[in-house]
């Protein structure tokens, strides 16, 4: 690395989890009753309907203009499990799911399984409806080797897309275990400051050039992926071109197992060799570097 520097036992709950689309502060706010309803599909006794009537009555209240979960049954089931839960709406207007990401939490809040539900079947959800749902978790989903016997919920995951979050610096593992802290911060500063990139960019800057005793020319820059992409590289051409529009150097560098995750920018130091320099003396006032082209 370079020198840096520029499924029978069951358990019931009626814990919920929230997801806000509005949100209204108002001490003055009234809540929304919601009216239980059952899916065409469901074959229940009328025992059974009169449980979850009286579960639905139980219920926290809510606001307006919210989404939320409410798990209030967990069966074991073969080597997986079933979590009965409401799906409540209190918007204005009926909502539908294409696939959600539920996930199981014990009491203390810690993650005990996950999974990914396409919850066309469901259909719409009316304004201001309650509606039962069974969501079968296999044994694959589970994070532990137990499942919580009370205060567990059931929770929207909210996965962040990658182009959601800020741009980050990622570190080639020899850099991570080489690099002093205060150099970290200070790429990390640098990438921060940088124009945004758009979800399909990806570019090469120039970082910084420099001459060893040996007169080889090592050229760090940084790449940086705007995408919601894995990049992953086997060779790269390379070109230098300093203020006067002369190539440098040129070169095709040979990687292995070089990646760039997605929306984040990894330095990297590139060695032209005496051979593969052009140019002597350039003019480093102001430079650049590129993947040229077969014409260029």
């Amino acid at each position: 690395m370079a020198l840096f520097e520029k499924k029978e036992e069951e358990t019931e709950n009626t814990n919920e989890t929230v997801l806000e689309e509005v949100a209204s502060e108002s001490e003055e706010e009234k809540f929304v009753q919601t009216s239980l309803i059952f899916h065409p599909d469901w074959e229940i006794t009328n025992s059974e309907r009169y449980i979850y009537m009286y579960q639905h009555q139980q219920l926290p209240p809510l606001k307006p203009n919210q989404i939320s979960i409410d798990g209030i049954k967990l069966l074991n089931y073969n080597n997986g499990f079933v979590i009965v839960a409401f799906l409540r709406n209190t918007l204005d207007k009926p909502i539908s799911f294409q696939a959600i990401n539920l996930i199981l939490l014990d009491g203390e809040r810690n993650p005990v399984a996950r999974r990914k539900f396409e919850l066309d079947t469901l259909g719409e959800l009316p304004a201001h409806s309650c509606v039962p749902w069974r969501f079968l978790y296999e044994e694959e989903d589970k994070l532990g080797e137990t499942l919580p016997e009370e205060g567990w919920s059931i929770a929207f995951e909210i996965i962040q897309s990658p182009l959601d979050a800020p741009h980050r610096l990622d570190l080639a593992p020899s850099w991570e275990q080489q690099l002093p802290e205060t150099h970290k911060e200070q790429l990390k500063k640098i990438i921060e400051s940088l124009p945004k990139l758009g979800p399909t960019d990806i570019n090469i800057m120039g970082f910084k050039a420099e001459y060893s005793e040996e007169g080889h020319l090592g050229i760090t820059v940084l790449i940086r992926n705007g995408s919601d992409k894995e990049l992953q590289f086997q060779q790269l051409p390379l070109a230098v071109q300093d203020a006067g529009g002369e190539i440098v150097a040129r070169g095709v560098f040979k990687l292995e197992d070089f990646k760039v995750r997605p929306n984040s920018t990894r330095p990297w130091t590139f060695v032209f060799s005496k051979d593969l320099i052009l140019k002597e003396n350039p003019d480093w006032s102001s430079w650049k570097v590129f993947m040229p082209t077969q014409k260029q």
